[in-house]
């Protein structure tokens, strides 16, 4: 008689340490949130994607899922600064344009949450919450014033116009998940590497400091990079204008 094959040893559970625990629930709550907007995730689906029981993710956030959406959100926000860094090296919109990439697959990735992040009006959403969003934004800023020479002793004007490009990108963003992400996503970044070069163009104008970055930036660039094709392309729309304000005055 053939003896009866022996059971498989069952699998053994290895217990998780407590920052091993606490990412692994960070990473399922950072899941669900990426596409359904806070309010509309529990803390039961939190604990079915980790596989844990709820009184565990109770355990690791107290505080339920507000704790648990700012932390999240806390994480998120470390990703996204993550984004904008980028080596000193090669032309400056060359480096943005490498940001922007980064920037829109994060956009991608995290769609819906990305959406309710920005725009708001959660009931998760408090000054903490808001403070963080803010920290993302200026964080971002002052990497953009790196790239362009200058940092944290640049000037009003310029990190002013620095800041309202973030605004534009944030919203241009929100705008291109609303139209189901169209144009495409490179598409869409070397627009917005257009859209700072025009701004800081414009601010030159005027400002003494943001046309001293303008000239050491230009100087940094090629005839083939962003800048180059964007001036090529502009030379004949300016002598347009040019020329038929010329005819009206």
């Amino acid at each position: 008689m053939t003896p009866a094959a022996a059971a498989p040893p069952a699998r053994a559970y290895r217990r998780l340490g407590v920052e091993e625990r606490r990412a692994q629930l960070l990473g399922a709550a950072l899941t669900l949130f990426a596409h359904r907007a806070p309010d509309e995730v529990s803390l039961d689906e939190v604990a079915t994607v980790a596989g844990v029981s709820r009184p565990l993710v109770y355990r690791y956030f107290p505080g339920g899922r507000q704790q648990l959406y700012e932390a999240a959100l806390r994480s998120a926000a470390e990703q996204l600064i993550l984004c904008f860094g980028e080596p000193p090296a090669g032309p400056p919109t060359e480096r943005v344009t490498r940001v922007l990439d980064r920037y829109l697959a994060f956009v991608d990735e995290h769609d819906t949450g990305f959406s309710a992040l920005l725009r708001g009006g959660s009931v998760v959403e408090t000054s903490r919450t808001s403070a963080i969003v803010d920290e993302v934004r200026r964080a971002a800023a002052e990497q953009i014033l790196l790239h362009l020479g200058s940092g944290e002793a640049a000037g009003p004007r310029l990190r002013m116009m620095v800041r309202t490009w973030i605004a534009a990108v944030e919203a241009a963003s929100l705008i291109w998940l609303d139209e189901g992400k169209q144009p495409a996503a490179a598409e869409l970044r070397d627009w917005l590497v257009d859209q700072l070069m025009v701004q800081l163009a414009a601010t030159a104008a005027t400002d003494r400091e943001t046309a001293s970055a303008m000239t050491a930036l230009l100087a940094q660039e090629t005839a083939g990079g962003p800048a180059g094709r964007l001036a090529q392309r502009l030379v004949p729309v300016l002598g347009e204008a040019a020329h038929l304000l010329a005819e009206d005055g």
